[in-house]
């Protein structure tokens, strides 16, 4: 069993930055493949983007590039999710996921991932 707790959540101001993060446990943190998705009221959950198990390779959505910025920490069994200009439309529950399968390739879809957390909001005002 993984279990992911994120924090970090709040209310903002459109152009705030806000920093999330998702402690991990349960599992040889240093050697899953970590991924940040959201949700928005009426929507599906989006990938938002995700980190390799070293922290060398990752992705992100169109529209967080640029703005949002995925780190980890393999001591502290962690990783965060930078946020920067904050717009309305980034308001949603996010959530952390792990992919435990070892493998070059970082999941950019719900179904690579393993193991979820129970998310955190962020709602950010115009």
């Amino acid at each position: 069993q993984v279990q992911l707790v994120e924090s970090g959540g709040g209310l903002v101001q459109a152009g705030d930055s806000l920093r999330l993060t998702c402690a991990a446990s349960g599992h040889t943190f240093s050697s899953v493949a970590m991924g940040w998705f959201r949700q928005a009221p009426g929507k599906e959950r989006e990938f938002v983007a995700a980190v390799n198990w070293s922290g060398g390779n990752k992705h992100y959505a169109d529209s967080v590039k640029g703005r949002f910025t995925i780190s980890r920490d393999n001591v502290q069994n962690t990783v965060y999710l930078r946020m920067n200009s904050l717009k309305p439309e980034d308001t949603a529950v996010y959530y952390c996921a792990a992919d435990l399968m070892f493998s070059a390739v970082v999941p950019v879809t719900e179904s690579g991932y393993d193991y979820w957390g129970r998310g955190t909001q962020v709602t950010v005002s115009s």
